[in-house]
């Protein structure tokens, strides 16, 4: 995070092991963006009518939680973007090679996720210090929530191939639960969120491409 954007929010910022975190919904879609033009990737990301290169967008863009759905994904761009609730669960479970797990990789959170019954000393630990899922993945259980694409509601009815979420709202979703978070906050099933603006040590992001 610090490579792209300059500088490291993190409240545990002493750690570049760590997870990012004390980042805003809207610092990942810039991270994203910004990350993507770095590397010569097409960015997944457009503000309102100014493009996609954060650059060029207006003063504030980022400073009113209900701005967030001035943001437009180009789903077809292969740019680095957030992963939709889905995409995210879908990962968490392992893939095509889950086991239904209550966790991600185990159904003993103790073996994959730092939470609040085993997170002493209090913070975020350095990633990949546990077991990983079925895909390779960790700490998509604990350690910290991590940022989705969709805006928060209920699950649509019927049957659905790769939603994308509402298109209205007045936040995003959170998915894997955090270091201060009790076990039922950390399943691959469980739902939070928060408006586009908040940020908190509790909270980072990983991105997919």
């Amino acid at each position: 995070y610090q490579a792209v954007m300059g500088t490291n929010p993190s409240y545990f910022s002493g750690y570049p092991n760590r997870p990012v975190e004390k980042v805003s919904w809207f610092n990942a879609i810039e991270y994203s963006n910004r990350r993507s033009i770095q590397e010569g990737f097409t960015p997944c990301y457009s503000y309102s009518t100014y493009g996609t290169n954060p650059a060029n967008w207006p003063t504030g863009w980022n400073t009113n939680e209900t701005y967030h759905t001035n943001i437009s994904c180009s789903w077809s761009a292969n740019g680095y973007r957030l992963p939709t609730e889905m995409e995210w669960m879908f990962a968490a479970k392992g893939g095509t090679q889950m086991h239904d797990y209550i966790y991600s990789g185990s159904n003993d959170l103790n073996l994959v996720g730092w939470f609040n019954g085993n997170n002493n000393p209090y913070g975020t630990k350095s990633v990949g210090g546990l077991q990983a899922n079925e895909l390779g993945l960790f700490d998509m259980s604990g350690n910290v929530f991590e940022w989705c694409w969709d805006i928060y509601g209920s699950y649509p009815d019927g049957s659905q191939n790769n939603p994308t979420g509402l298109s209205t709202g007045a936040s995003r979703l959170l998915r894997g639960g955090g270091f201060v978070n009790g076990s039922d906050s950390c399943t691959v099933s469980g739902r939070n969120s928060h408006v586009a603006t908040v940020n908190s040590s509790t909270i980072g992001f990983r991105c997919v491409r």
